[in-house]
């Protein structure tokens, strides 16, 4: 059993015996589509499989906060937040933007992109290097940024 499934499980059991509402459900949920991607592959994830999962789930909840801030529907989106913080628990520090920055300055150097048609090369590395660490969006405009400059 992997360190996030066993985090995963105490963090279960201990939101089911103080009755934590909110927690258990952002588990149960989370836990859901973590059992879906093993059957999908028909085997236990590793750790990359569970955190790319888990930065899944992420992306739905900061992708559902933007929606329900803009149909004025601000609860709503507070519990998002607190969904959100829930499993970003999960995941190892998210980067900072000075931090991504230059990890994707990094990672242009190393793949040689000289220009916007090197976008997808560029992506490819940082995703799989940043996997979890760093929102795709923010990771995709700083290299978009870069390699147009």
């Amino acid at each position: 059993m992997t360190s996030i499934y066993k985090r995963l499980e105490q963090a279960f059991t201990e939101a089911l015996k103080n009755q934590q509402a909110l927690a258990l459900s952002t588990l149960r949920m989370l836990k859901t589509a973590i059992r879906y991607r093993e059957v999908e592959t028909k085997r236990q994830l590793t750790e990359e499989e569970l955190k790319a999962t888990i930065a899944g789930q992420v992306k739905q909840r900061r992708d559902a906060i933007g929606e329900y801030l803009k149909a004025g529907r601000p609860e709503l989106a507070k519990k998002e937040e607190e969904e959100l913080s829930i499993l970003l628990s999960f995941l190892p520090p998210q980067l900072s933007q000075q931090e991504c920055e230059a990890e994707v300055a990094q990672i242009i150097k190393e793949v040689g992109a000289l220009g916007p048609k090197d976008l997808g090369k560029v992506m490819k590395v940082a995703m799989t290097r940043l996997a979890g660490q760093a929102d795709g969006k923010m990771v995709q405009e700083i290299a978009r940024r870069r390699l147009t400059s």
